[in-house]
């Protein structure tokens, strides 16, 4: 899953004025893979190609126990939610944006195949539903623009640029998708990664940092 992530930072961001914003949301859905491509680069974690992974993605994620086990993802969660609670001297904040980074794993369980962990080693969990196309593309579509259009619903500001981070999205998952499969993996291909959340995140810091929730007056 890549935009789906998302859907948890939109959600959370529409929840209450309390919540970080956008941008730093964003940061929270994808910090365990910012984390996991920041670690392979360097040899901690590892990943290679096998055209036969998933049907949808040759990605054999064969060890990352310190990002995306259980265990680790919690400690990235609970991190980063005390980060946000000092941050923003609230501690809603801090709850939004842990639930947001835990929510990666729940949501990669849904797709990968069993690759994850509860504490980095067997049983390996991963319901794969990325062997099957039909429902993870409509799955993640549905999520993404369902929470998009609660946040655009819940939140006041300028028309156009929240529009602008959609299709962004859109069309980085298109690539994603049907775009030529990498041949092997190279520190290009985790720089490619990091600058694809880099710009979602930048695009989200400038639609979040012009919009207010609705709300903002009854709390």
């Amino acid at each position: 899953m890549f935009i789906g992530h998302f859907a948890p930072a939109f959600a959370a961001a529409a929840v209450s004025p309390k919540a970080p914003k956008l941008g730093a949301l964003f940061i929270a859905a994808q910090l365990v893979d910012w984390a996991f491509f920041a670690f392979a680069a360097v040899g901690i974690e590892k990943m290679r190609i096998d055209p036969n992974a998933t049907v949808m993605v040759p990605f054999d994620l064969y060890h990352m126990p310190y990002t995306h086990s259980l265990l680790g993802t919690a400690v990235w969660a609970a991190g980063f939610a005390v980060f946000m609670w000092f941050r923003y001297r609230e501690l809603a904040a801090g709850v939004l944006a842990g639930l947001v980074v835990a929510s990666h794993w729940v949501l990669d369980y849904l797709t990968h195949r069993p690759d994850l962990t509860i504490a980095g080693s067997e049983p390996f969990l991963g319901l794969g539903l990325w062997n099957y196309p039909f429902i993870a593309i409509p799955l993640e579509l549905a999520i993404t623009i369902g929470a998009f259009i609660w946040y655009v619903r819940r939140t006041r500001g300028p028309v156009l640029p929240p529009y602008i981070l959609l299709g962004v999205l859109l069309i980085f998952q298109a690539v994603n998708w049907f775009g030529p499969v990498p041949q092997q993996v190279s520190l290009g291909l985790y720089f490619q990664a990091l600058l694809a959340f880099g710009i979602a995140t930048a695009f989200a810091f400038w639609v979040g940092n012009n919009r207010k929730h609705r709300r903002e007056r009854d709390w």
